[in-house]
């Protein structure tokens, strides 16, 4: 029996049927002035999302490219700069910086585990030399967000650049660019701005712009200069994923409608619907409460072995139609994952407990069903009755 697939993967997201049609639009001249309107559209949109003044440079590429621009515009061969790392995207910075020659000082913690602020204040006393921090404010691999604020404070506070990865938080979860002095913020399409793969986004500070002037790292498809001279006359360097921009720009008007804060809201809502669940069915968190993500929830694996836990995932999916992510890297077998993120509200996430409590259920690790659906409802009760007006009740 044909089902559709319920796609809750920590990206790509699920599109919303506005945005499906908008990328489905016919293509345009990428040096016309229709082109100039609709790019000029987007940027503001992104300033807007992510609170910033800042350019906001745009590339036909993933998220990575987006962390490879971070390293090559701001760091020069045997430059230190400290890139802090609680998971597979944080390693893959590291990695970047590493093959560009950087000396790259590793501030890594155990998978699960947030970055300690009072860390990267010890290594930056340590080593005066370091010019940059690069650090993930949400790391998808773990489910862990970070104090990002705290994280920034100490970085400014000791007069350093600091590059951000937040592929899979900007959109999603609060995040102030221009009041945390986030200097390189880098995003990407497929997360919660509801688009297709295809395009990183990448805020840069005025001082990351003078320091591009200077690095002498080769580069030149992801150099900020040359990509910031063409999107100032309303085009791109290279060849853009027009279509991909025609979906940011329609799902940025969905944000817009709902309001930044409105939408930060939701996401936190659903994220605790899904933890409410979760802890409802007895299953064990990676990340340590008050460092869970409102994007991606991360669950140690609840079966015997890494066997049952890929059967569990087939069954979700081939049965059921509901799609989750296993883990990465050394947690492959260990956790599996729930994106929550873009393009989700309540009643999807009575449908992704329900079909995961059925799953474990036929799996033989639930012997009954009907616990998480009613943990998730308690959450939404207790904010309506938060949010009801003085008096009422």
């Amino acid at each position: 029996m044909a089902f559709a697939q319920q796609l809750r993967v920590p990206g790509p997201t699920p599109l919303p049927d506005r945005v499906v049609r908008s990328a489905s639009r016919p293509m345009i001249n990428h040096r016309g002035p229709e082109f100039a309107v609709l790019i000029r559209d987007v940027e503001e949109g992104l300033r807007w999302a992510l609170h910033t003044d800042n350019d906001v440079l745009i590339y036909p590429c993933s998220g990575t490219g987006g962390l490879e621009a971070g390293v090559v515009n701001t760091l020069s061969p045997g430059e230190s700069a400290l890139f802090c790392s609680m998971g597979s995207f944080g390693d893959r910075w590291a990695d970047i910086g590493a093959a560009y020659g950087a000396d790259v000082h590793r501030l890594r913690v155990p998978a699960g585990e947030p970055i300690d602020p009072e860390d990267v204040e010890r290594i930056l006393a340590e080593n005066g030399d370091i010019s940059t921090v690069f650090v993930t404010h949400n790391e998808t691999s773990t489910g862990v967000v970070n104090d990002l604020p705290a994280i920034a404070a100490v970085v400014k506070g000791r007069g350093k650049l600091l590059a951000v990865d937040s592929v899979s938080g900007a959109g999603c979860i609060p995040l102030e660019t221009d009041a945390w002095q986030i200097d390189v913020l880098v995003t990407g399409s497929q997360k919660g701005w509801m688009a297709p793969p295809g395009v990183a986004m990448v805020a840069v500070s005025k001082a990351a712009l003078a320091r591009a002037e200077t690095t002498t790292t080769p580069r030149w498809y992801l150099d900020f200069a040359r990509e910031r001279k063409f999107q100032q006359k309303g085009q791109t360097y290279t060849t853009p994923a027009i279509s991909v921009l025609y979906a940011i720009q329609e799902g940025l008007a969905i944000m817009r409608e709902e309001g930044i804060d409105n939408v930060w809201a939701r996401h936190k809502r659903v994220a605790e619907m899904i933890r409410a669940g979760i802890d409802a069915l007895g299953l064990k968190f990676l990340a340590p409460e008050g460092h869970r993500s409102d994007t991606v929830t991360a669950m140690r694996n609840p079966l015997a072995g890494p066997d049952e836990l890929k059967e569990l995932l087939t069954t979700l999916r081939t049965r059921h139609g509901l799609v989750l992510a296993g883990g990465q890297g050394d947690l492959v077998g260990k956790i599996f994952r729930i994106g929550h993120l873009g393009m989700v509200d309540e009643s999807d996430v009575y449908s992704i407990l329900a079909t995961l409590e059925q799953g474990l259920h036929e799996t033989g690790m639930r012997s009954r069903v009907g616990l998480a659906v009613p943990a998730a409802q308690a959450v939404v009760r207790s904010v309506q009755v938060s949010e009801q007006p003085a008096g009422v009740g």
